[in-house]
């Protein structure tokens, strides 16, 4: 593929496998050390030690989950600032969590080649019956059918047993235990349909594209991974004829609980596209898995995932603004503001609590005003006019997220006054902050490092917001770092 698209660039293209002769392999290994092959496309044969190149650039891993994470890191250690872009269509939890969390970028393609159908998928106990109708069905139309046995041991019995199932059939097996050129010769003789049902192992998981195979059939599928499943049944409906996937399983009773939860997101969901739906399943039923350790699955026990989540949010919003996370100081919680007033959604304007706790998260999260006065308007759009109470949560939150931009910590004014309180690396410019003390010391009195004392009296929560928007107004933009 690579060759006939580069075909008209001054471009060189090798292949690395164990399928090359031994003398081919040494050839491409001394070219690439040569700096003379400008794109090389193998196996995980690229790993080995004795490759060495001149000058990476790009490492593209494509179906990313067929990789360990320390095969991974071996492939970004091949050069300090090579760029990685991995491929696949259900990510490993451990990956979609760091993109979740902002750590790696994630693009998503949703859109299917055209006239590419959805696979038809049913989760069904063995019968000879079934299987019989299954591959006849697919065999009198034309088509082939790939029967998925992960157990090398006994792949044979499976032959046995189907060829006397389906005895018109011609039937061919490929596991990975077989010589290279007895494996190439059975998927070259079932590229050019020479043979109706290829038994085999997960071999076929990836980089298989047949388009006249459009039954698949998947033995013990309680024993497969959700990603698994998912990249074995993309090998069938590669072309614009409906396919079909027949997820076979033993009895209920022996399974385990994660096994049914699989088998039901994969029978649920058939679209087109949904790759990246299964995956967010498999993080629910796995876990997130380790950030820096080996483990690609488990639960974060010790701080739990919430709290592991706002402390790599931290880190990683102070790594991409070029600061030093610091990792010592306690979560931040944003600005404390008490203005003595009731600020909150009450359940005779929004009964539905869900529905409240919805638009919490929301107003709380909104990064700038903007965003805040989309949702405000959202609100009064879906549920009518604000009360009272949510009116001054919103006007509250606007003044939260001007003050944690000068850097204030508290501030609690009550009718007679109050007092701010600023963090030790307060944003604020010291020569407006002294300014503005002595242009009104009726209404400020410095008291202590940070601490702020308002003398002013009011009267209800608009003169409040009023005097605070006039006081972060006076001090101004913040400094620039």
């Amino acid at each position: 593929s690579f060759l006939d698209r580069f075909a008209k660039w001054p471009i060189t293209v090798d292949l690395l496998s164990r399928f090359r002769t031994r003398a081919e392999q040494s050839g491409v290994l001394k070219k690439v050390a040569d700096g003379k092959v400008d794109i090389l496309i193998g196996t995980h044969r690229i790993l080995s030690d004795e490759l060495k190149f001149k000058r990476l650039g790009l490492v593209i891993v494509d179906e990313e989950h067929r990789f360990g994470v320390r095969q991974k890191e071996r492939l970004k250690s091949l050069r300090t600032e090579v760029d990685l872009l991995t491929l696949t269509a259900t990510p490993i939890p451990r990956t979609l969590n760091m993109a979740l969390s902002g750590i790696r970028d994630l693009t998503l393609i949703t859109t299917p080649p055209e006239n590419r159908l959805p696979i038809k998928t049913f989760v069904r106990q063995w019968s000879d019956e079934l299987v019989r109708e299954a591959c006849l069905r697919e065999i009198r139309r034309g088509g082939q059918v790939f029967f998925v046995h992960n157990r090398v041991d006994d792949i044979q019995k499976i032959e046995f047993t189907l060829q006397a199932l389906i005895p018109e059939a011609e039937i061919r097996i490929a596991h990975g235990k077989m010589r290279e050129r007895d494996l190439e010769r059975v998927m070259i003789d079932f590229y050019h349909r020479r043979f109706h049902i290829l038994i085999c192992t997960t071999i076929i998981e990836t980089g298989i594209d047949i388009p006249n195979a459009n039954t698949i059939v998947i033995n013990r599928a309680d024993r497969f991974g959700l990603a698994q499943l998912h990249q074995l049944r993309g090998r069938v409906g590669r072309s614009h004829h409906r396919a079909y996937a027949y997820l076979v399983i033993p009895s209920k009773n022996i399974m385990t609980t994660d096994a049914v939860k699989r088998l039901e997101a994969i029978e649920s969901l058939e679209e087109l596209g949904i790759g990246f739906t299964l995956a967010t399943h498999d993080l629910e039923i796995r876990g997130a898995g380790e950030l820096l350790g080996d483990e690609q699955s488990g639960q974060i026990h010790e701080v739990g995932y919430p709290l592991y989540i706002r402390l790599l949010e931290q880190a990683v919003t102070a790594l991409k603004t070029g600061k030093n996370p610091k990792l010592d100081r306690p979560l931040d919680h944003g600005t404390e503001i008490d203005l003595q007033t009731p600020t909150l959604i009450p359940s005779d304007f929004l009964p539905d609590i869900h529905a409240r706790l919805v638009m919490y998260k929301k107003i709380a999260s909104a990064p700038d005003t903007p965003i805040l006065n989309d949702i405000e308007a959202e609100m009064i759009d879906r549920f009518g006019a604000l009360p009272n109470p949510t009116q001054s949560l919103f006007r509250i939150t606007e003044l939260k997220l001007k003050a944690k931009n000068l850097g204030v910590k508290k501030i609690k004014l009550g009718g007679q006054g109050g007092r701010i309180r600023f963090s030790p690396d307060a944003n604020v410019d010291p020569a407006k902050f002294i300014n503005l003390i002595q242009d009104n010391s009726r209404d400020y009195q410095l008291k202590g490092p940070g601490n702020l004392q308002v003398k002013r009296s009011f009267e209800n929560i608009e003169d409040k917001v009023g005097f605070l928007e006039d006081f972060f107004d006076k001090l101004g933009v913040p400094i620039s770092d």
